[in-house]
């Protein structure tokens, strides 16, 4: 099977290479010899291919390939190497391109591409974000209420502060005569 790229197909590939990797989160325990792996899934696929384009519509088909790179949007990729993959969509990563001397338009290319993972789209939380708007004015309004009762604590302390104050006068005089009546 010729790899496509969207609607090219690749001439002369002489080399595909395939590059996956998982990611692991290692946890390491105290007291414990060794460590734990955690299992994060894997990351997007990368696959490297190198060929050869080359005849009259050589140039033509390296300046749609270029257009494909420049665009940056993900492209559809089909080739025997990742038909069990269940890969969609492929971004060119890189794209180099070299002419090669000795017979014209003959040109050299390598194509970096990798997966294409569509981010999820982010969850309707409308709902939620009502929801905790009305605990924080209930909250908030529970919050002024306690804070008017605390207007009336300070100026309901006034009538004691003329017997207390009065009191506390009283207690300095004791003090000063213990003091006097115990000097040798």
């Amino acid at each position: 099977m010729k790899p496509m790229l969207d609607d090219l197909a690749l001439p002369q590939v002489q080399v595909v290479r395939s590059y996956d990797k998982r990611m692991l989160a290692e946890h390491r325990a105290t007291n414990m010899d060794g460590s734990f792996l955690q299992n994060m899934g894997r990351k997007p696929s990368c696959l490297m291919l190198a060929g050869i384009a080359s005849g009259d519509d050589a140039l033509g088909f390296i300046e749609q390939l270029d257009d494909k790179f420049n665009a940056g949007e993900p492209v559809t990729f089909i080739t025997d190497i990742i038909a069990d993959a269940d890969i969609e969509q492929m971004l060119i990563d890189d794209f180099k391109l070299e002419e090669l001397a000795g017979k014209p338009n003959r040109f050299a290319y390598v194509l970096t591409l990798r997966e294409h993972i569509e981010p999820l789209e982010p969850e309707d939380v409308s709902a939620l974000n009502s929801d905790i708007l009305d605990d924080a004015n209930s909250l908030l309004e529970d919050l002024v209420a306690g804070l008017d009762l605390g207007l009336s604590f300070p100026t309901g302390l006034e009538q004691f502060l003329e017997p207390l104050g009065s009191l506390l006068g009283r207690l300095r005089a004791f003090n000063q005569s213990v003091n006097q009546s115990n000097i040798p």
